[in-house]
């Protein structure tokens, strides 16, 4: 418990007795809050929102605007962009009728293996903190409530539900809480989301020394707590442990386990209070408390997520994210000139990570497109190799529902009597069934009908937890049970199990395929225990989807093709990247090399072509053992539903790709101060203790790396005139002004970034400052670097405070630490 004023809900808590006052603490639905109209207070709605606000359903649901992923929108290392960003999902969000969304995802990318660093900003402290501040500026500055995430040490996925996190006080105090301080400290989230692992041996959603102590007690933080989706494992513990809200609902560890604990004592009924008031607080914020005159009024005329200043908005922001880290005059593209673009990643661009970021967009503009629409007969387009090693769900263009003959597919859900509940056209070609049903019952059954508009040797099949009947024009051609793997419901959603079969079809056949549902008995976790997570995977939740696609060429015959190709033209762009088998939620990687032949692919193109550029379709570090055999590389990232325009824009010099990394680039599996993502009997070691990322690799804790943190050369060239301290800034600590001029023959944007070495050898050089001019051609400006004076602190275990660097040490002026420009001593 903690000293948060109450008296200004107290008349409103006065007229609920306990089990109404717990009832609002548990959700009532997957997304939404219970209202109570005695005290004025409606019901509240809740969206995922890093790269879009989906709405209240996992799959499907309304066409919504896709941003660029996060590493993208931080690679352009822009508060002002983050706070337009903030203020465009915002807009999404009221079009939708959202209170709360839960974003943006501040965690740190502590190893490159994490599976959901393309959600997170950064690996650094002050980056990542400074954007989440801008980001929830403009979204609250619009009466939309934001969520940081994940409260804390929640940097890798694997077992991340029963996993310990072995974080030094020094690490979590000077590192991976010092972004949610910056964050809370400058913009006042309305919400924080708890982690699903443990710190320390405590649960993130019983963590009284985190959640209680520092968060709310020493930063003085009036907001709401909630607990990541199943993530709340106890009720005393939890409600002790500083938790507000159970999440998803209706059902949980609270309800009548906690009316009970409050009843015995266990837990006092002011700890109750006070959870309500934060509730009712967080629901006064956001327009959802008081009378009817009081409430939020959403606007009439919300802006389309096809509306052209959207469209703009968002192209504009994923090419300022883009990376240029290297170019030997190949890019920008002559305005003539012939093109082919080879790889799958070019037809097919992956413009967004997997998991609780996926949304439902009105479009994904690919690369092939993009450059298509700028540059017409000049290109040409050859397919790539296989970028998957698991089957995915049916492109619903190469489909058609057979009621309807509009793209997609025909679904129907039926009860365990074999009752037909209800029947759909789906634009997509998988369903959730689960937790954010609607149905009267329980689906048992569901069928995916369809006609395939190109017939030929297909491979044809299921995903997800079932036991599935395969038809083709109403013969079966197969039957067969696929069971979940893991522990994690993320996982048995984000990476359900699948089986193909390679047939011949013809054109128009209708295949049909149902699954039905398989509902189990709890089985226990790694911790040995069955808590609400054994009860979801029991429950045959997840996504059913149907295969059906054409049956892959050899690779071979593929790069073959791509090699003629390139020989014809004046310059091969390639497109390489990684797919949501390796960016998403629920899930690490297990190396940064590319999947399938990509390298061989590039190799070949890159020794056959007069030029060769390669664009990295991948949010996170990549290996690239053929970064010497071509002529510019560019970083892409995700970069939503206008990629392909902004990726044409980027290579063509149209708009500028002046970003920098926010991560540093590895140059081989195994060479990062940080690595490791699988724990060892549940408890993941952070031995890196402060010393991760581009800190670690300055000190020597690992070769290389390949592209330092920071990189980026963007279409200029520059000269560091000068470097001075100029006093001190508004926290007290330096000002750096640097003279920059710009040599290319283009108007360009740099971002000048300010390191501090500090005297003592145990405290690793950390970022303490950027800003960024846009200077003309041949021109010079003067940047001022306030830095900031957290970063001049270090974390006394022995005392339990704060303690002052020692004096001395050294001020780096830096293009990133690879490339230093000026030295400033202390």
């Amino acid at each position: 418990m903690t000293d948060l004023d109450t008296t200004p809900y107290a008349a409103l808590l006065a007229t609920l007795d306990l089990p109404t006052k717990v009832r609002l603490l548990t959700g009532e639905t997957a997304f939404t809050l219970w209202g109570e109209d005695s005290i004025g207070l409606a019901p509240m709605a809740f969206s995922d929102g890093p790269t879009g606000v989906r709405g209240l359903k996992f799959t499907g649901g309304e066409k919504v605007a896709l941003f660029p992923n996060a590493t993208v929108l931080a690679s352009a290392w822009s508060e002002d962009g983050a706070h337009e960003v903030g203020e465009m999902l915002a807009e999404e969000a009221e079009r939708q009728h959202i209170h709360v969304v839960l974003g943006p995802t501040i965690n740190l990318h502590r190893t490159p293996l994490g599976g959901r660093l393309f959600e997170q900003y950064s690996e650094d402290p002050l980056l990542t903190g400074k954007l989440a501040a801008a980001y929830v500026k403009g979204l609250q500055g619009r009466g939309v409530g934001a969520c940081l995430k994940h409260l804390v040490a929640n940097e890798s996925e694997t077992e991340r539900n029963y996993m310990d996190s072995v974080v030094s006080e020094e690490a979590l105090r000077e590192v991976y809480l010092l972004p949610f301080e910056i964050a809370v400290e400058e913009s006042n989230p309305w919400s924080i989301m708890a982690a699903y692992n443990d710190v320390n041996g405590v649960a993130a959603t019983e963590q009284d020394h985190v959640n209680n102590e520092v968060v709310k007690g020493e930063w003085g933080w009036d907001g709401l707590l909630m607990s990541d989706w199943f993530a709340t494992k106890t009720s005393a513990p939890a409600a002790l442990g500083g938790l507000d809200l159970v999440m998803p609902g209706p059902d949980g560890p609270w309800g009548e386990a906690l009316v009970a604990d409050v009843e015995s004592g266990a837990v006092p009924e002011s700890v109750i209070d006070e959870h309500v008031c934060r509730l009712l607080r967080l629901a006064e914020r956001v327009g959802a408390l008081g009378g009817p005159d009081e409430q939020r009024q959403w606007p009439a005329e919300p802006t389309a997520p096809d509306a052209p200043e959207r469209r703009a908005q968002l192209r504009r922001l994923a090419t300022d994210g883009m990376v240029v880290l290297a170019n030997g005059g190949a890019l920008p593209l002559a305005a003539t000139g012939s093109v082919a673009l080879i790889g799958r990643h070019g037809i097919e661009t992956v413009c967004m990570g997997g998991g609780s970021a996926q949304v439902n967009p009105p479009h994904q503009v690919s690369i092939a497109e993009g450059l298509r629409e700028a540059i017409g007969e000049q290109l040409t387009v050859v397919d790539g190799v296989e970028v998957r090693e698991r089957p995915v769900a049916a492109d619903p263009a190469n489909l058609t529902d057979p009621e309807t003959d509009e793209p997609g597919l025909r679904v129907r859900y039926h009860d365990a009597d074999g009752q037909l509940m209800a029947e759909e056209h789906s634009g997509v070609t998988g369903v959730s069934v689960g937790w954010d049903d609607s149905f009267p019952r329980p689906v048992t059954k569901v069928t995916l009908a369809a006609r395939v508009r190109e017939g030929g040797p297909t491979r044809l099949g299921a995903i997800g937890v079932g036991t599935w009947d395969i038809s083709v024009d109403g013969t079966q051609v197969a039957s067969t049970s696929l069971a979940a793997e893991g522990h994690d419901p993320g996982e048995s959603m984000l990476k359900p199990p699948a089986w193909t079969q390679d047939v011949d079809l013809e054109a128009g056949a209708l295949v049909e395929a149902t699954v039905t549902i398989v509902r189990s008995e709890p089985v226990p976790g790694p911790d040995g225990k069955i808590g609400q997570l054994s009860h979801v995977i029991a429950s045959g939740m997840g996504l059913k989807s149907l295969v059906a696609q054409p049956v892959p060429a050899p690779a071979e015959q593929t790069i073959a093709a791509a090699v003629e190709a390139a020989r014809g033209v004046d310059v091969a762009v390639v497109v390489v990247g990684l797919t949501e088998e390796q960016e998403t939620e629920a899930l690490d990687k297990h190396t940064l090399a590319l999947p399938g032949e990509q390298d061989a692919l590039v190799s070949a193109v890159a020794a056959a072509a007069g030029r060769t550029v390669v664009v990295v379709n991948a949010a996170t570090p990549v290996l690239m053992p053929w970064a010497d055999e071509v002529d510019a590389v560019l970083v892409a990232g995700l970069p939503g539903q206008e990629g392909g325009h902004a990726v044409a824009d980027a290579l063509l010099g149209v708009r500028e790709p002046a970003g920098r990394l926010v991560t540093s680039y590895p140059a081989a599996d195994g060479e990062n101060p940080g690595w490791e993502v699988v724990p060892t009997d549940l408890r993941l070691e952070y031995t890196d203790g402060t010393f991760f990322g581009y800190r670690g690799f300055a000190a020597g804790r690992a070769e290389g790396p390949a592209w330092w943190f920071g990189h980026g050369l963007g279409y200029a060239s520059w000269d560091y005139t000068s470097a001075e301290r100029a006093g001190a800034g508004g926290n007290g600590a330096p000002t750096v002004e640097v003279t920059v001029r710009n040599t290319g023959d283009r108007d360009s944007r740099e971002v000048v970034q300010v390191y501090l070495q500090p005297a003592e050898h145990d405290q690793p050089v950390r970022l303490v400052g950027w800003a960024a001019a846009e200077v003309p051609a041949g021109a010079s400006a003067t940047v001022a670097v306030d830095c900031d004076d957290r970063l001049w602190r270090r974390w006394d275990s022995a005392a339990g405070g704060w303690a002052r660097l020692a004096e001395g040490g050294e001020l780096i002026v830096a293009r990133g630490l690879g490339d230093v420009r000026h030295r400033l001593p202390l």
